[in-house]
């Protein structure tokens, strides 16, 4: 090894032991009342959440289906090292020891951002990010998800009228079920692999976005997501 060489490679020691050492600035708690599911997965759960979601009878039949897939794959952390998924190395899961949906409450679709808690709005805010649309200086659409449920998206209207669709999984699968229908799982499919296949049953959130054929989306879209 060259001298430039190790030099180099003890900078970059010194510069992930900094990080490392570092206080993580994000770890702060956000006071705020949740409507949870109780620990474990079942099929009682898969309903559940799909309940929460008030998700029409296709989506909880999608769940379950790749619930039932799941219930038949191996977990990656049985295999031997070789074959492990991602070659990483990490401790056996418990699955049952998870609480897969939990919410901000009231449970409810808000009309603007006035409706939205303070205490989320100051959650994304000491995150660097305001979901407020009147100050927001760069040309980038969010949609915030809280957990299991988005709590706010901007500029919805303005996309709108372009024919663009940005918003919630949630509200997408109530609003324009007939595209849900024809994309969820085109990309990756619920069945790809162990992990996907348990995000297929359980997840309960995120973004949607549609934009037609020959449309220009005017501005980036973001979706920030607060565990």
């Amino acid at each position: 090894m060259s001298e430039s060489t190790a030099h180099q490679t003890e900078d970059e020691t010194e510069v992930l032991e900094e990080f490392a050492n570092r206080d993580y600035e994000w770890g702060f708690i956000t006071d705020i009342e949740a409507d949870s599911a109780p620990p474990g997965l079942n099929e009682d759960i898969i309903r559940f959440i799909s309940a929460k979601k008030n998700e029409p009878e296709f989506m909880l039949e999608a769940r379950l289906k790749a619930y039932r897939h799941w219930l038949t794959m191996e977990d990656p952390t049985q295999r031997k090292e070789s074959e492990r998924w991602a070659m990483v190395d990490y401790p056996k899961i418990n699955y049952q020891d998870i609480i897969y949906y939990s919410a901000p409450k009231p449970p409810k679709t808000l009309a603007s951002l006035d409706e939205v808690d303070p205490e989320l709005l100051a959650t994304y805010e000491k995150l660097g990010i305001s979901l407020d649309e009147q100050k927001r200086l760069s040309n980038v659409a969010i949609d915030a998800v809280f957990d299991s449920v988005s709590v706010a998206t901007t500029f919805k209207d303005k996309l709108a009228d372009l024919g663009i669709i940005f918003c919630s999984f949630s509200e997408a699968v109530r609003e324009h079920p007939e595209l849900i229908k024809k994309y969820l799982g085109s990309v990756v499919p619920y069945n790809d692999n162990f992990y996907a296949t348990l995000n297929s049953a359980v997840f309960t959130d995120g973004s949607f976005v549609y934009v037609p054929k020959g449309v220009r989306c005017p501005m980036e879209l973001s979706t920030y997501f607060r565990i």
